[in-house]
């Protein structure tokens, strides 16, 4: 066959190829990318709010996962740029669940979070956007590469998909994409969590931290009925009502206090946190405890932020903000005074805390509300002069504890979301958009 035939043959192939990728229907797995005439595989097509801050994009025959071919991004100097690669699947229907997953590697990295976006932009049969971008942030480390993936449902009036690869504002980046696939899966089992938070406080002078515990003890029997996933105490059970100072309590983590409360948590079969006054050496510690179902101490976080009262008082500051894995979820804890600053909410929600446990004596209600809407997490309280209570990711209160004596009993679902109408599903937003890349400076 002559040359000048084979050409046009070629495109014509190539066209039919580009034609029937378009017009595909979900499952869609796609790698080792070709590009076609026009530099872009089929299917396939850039994007950029404006030219003049376009990315570089083009199919890279080098970098890949599997067979050559990735679809690279590169911010080409230019520190206004944004943009990268789009693909429209068709066959998407209301209310179902979709995942979209992918892989990519970085070259000279500067903010990931904020360089690399991968999201779905779901559209209408008129071509028009329908309900608010779902961003994928759950990345793990796969070799020299990462996976990145979200699951979401398709809102009300979408009809198609654009799965948007994009890189952004980091002008000596590159990316590159592969393995890209969006498939329908079934919608996720809930995740129910029943939740107890005490309120109580020893009204007489209780003598010792033995008694004082032994009433809080004696109010989860009273006050937390049946089965229960999670019960929470407030902070410093072994000072309060006792006339003593933090120190003079303080004892070792496993010790008297945490034995007791692991007796409660095996009979209960209910994981425990309390807030109890912690000696290490010559260092006291602000500390809550976690125990689980089985009643061993299986995680502590020591007060990172102590007012000035504690400091006098010879209390150690803690230097770090743990989560821990439970049989139901991810758990963080702070304590009382951490509540005035973002960062351990902020630190907490970032470690994939999906509730913050908060033994509390008093504190902002304000802030503690702020604290959950910022940070897209459920947020229980046990307190003396600070309220008792669950609020969810909206920062709305699901159960409060308002009498002393009693606890405020809620089963949340943690796989529920809470997308705003506006600005769409929060968590995934918080974690893609956060800004820890820009210095903060003390003065």
């Amino acid at each position: 066959m002559r040359p000048s035939i084979l050409l046009p043959m070629k495109h014509a192939l190539w066209l039919l190829c580009a034609t029937l990728a378009l017009a595909a229907d979900l499952p869609l797995r796609q790698s080792g990318f070709e590009a076609g005439p026009d530099g872009l595989p089929p299917g396939w097509k850039t994007w950029a709010a404006r030219p003049e801050i376009a990315p570089r994009t083009f199919v890279d025959r080098v970098h890949s996962r599997g067979r050559a071919g990735s679809l690279a991004v590169s911010g080409d100097s230019n520190a206004a740029a944004y943009g990268g690669w789009e693909y429209t699947a068709s066959g998407v229907e209301p209310g179902k669940w979709y995942r979209l997953l992918a892989y990519y590697r970085l070259d000279a990295l500067r903010h990931e979070p904020l360089d690399v976006v991968a999201r779905l932009d779901w559209i209408d049969a008129g071509g028009k956007r329908a309900g608010q971008p779902e961003y994928a942030y759950r990345i793990t480390p796969a070799g020299e590469w990462r996976r990145i993936s979200s699951e979401a449902p398709a809102p009300e009036k979408a009809a198609a998909v654009k799965i948007q690869l994009y890189l952004q504002n980091a002008p000596y980046t590159t990316v590159w994409w592969d393995e890209i696939s969006l498939e329908a899966i079934p919608a996720p089992a809930p995740r129910p969590v029943r939740i107890a938070t005490l309120n109580y406080r020893p009204t007489k002078l209780t003598g010792g931290r033995e008694e004082s515990v032994r009433q809080f003890l004696e109010v989860i029997e009273k006050a937390v009925p049946g089965q229960t996933d999670m019960i929470l105490l407030p902070e410093g059970i072994t000072v309060i009502g006792t006339g003593k100072k933090p120190v003079e309590v303080s004892e070792t983590v496993p010790g008297p206090t945490s034995l007791r409360l692991s007796e409660v948590a095996r009979r209960r079969n209910s994981y425990v946190v309390a807030g109890l006054y912690e000696r290490e050496g010559i260092a006291v510690y602000n500390t809550a405890v976690l125990i689980d179902r089985q009643g061993d101490v299986v995680g502590k976080y020591r007060k990172v932020y102590l007012p000035r009262e504690e400091i006098e008082g010879g209390l150690t500051p803690g230097h770090d903000y743990p989560v821990f894995p439970t049989d139901f979820g991810t758990v963080g804890i702070m304590i009382c005074w951490d509540l005035q600053y973002a960062d351990p909410a902020r630190a907490l929600a970032l470690g994939g805390a999906e509730i913050i446990l908060m033994p509390i004596w008093g504190g902002n209600e304000v802030l503690a509300k702020a604290r959950a809407l910022e940070n897209h997490v459920f947020l229980v309280a046990s307190g003396y002069d600070h309220p008792t209570y669950i609020m969810d990711p909206d920062g709305q209160t699901v159960a409060a504890a308002r009498e002393r004596g009693t606890a405020a009993l809620a089963t949340i679902d943690l796989a529920r979301r809470y997308p705003d109408k506006w600005l769409g599903e929060m968590r995934g937003r918080f974690f893609r958009e956060l800004r820890l890349d820009v210095p903060i400076r003390r003065p």
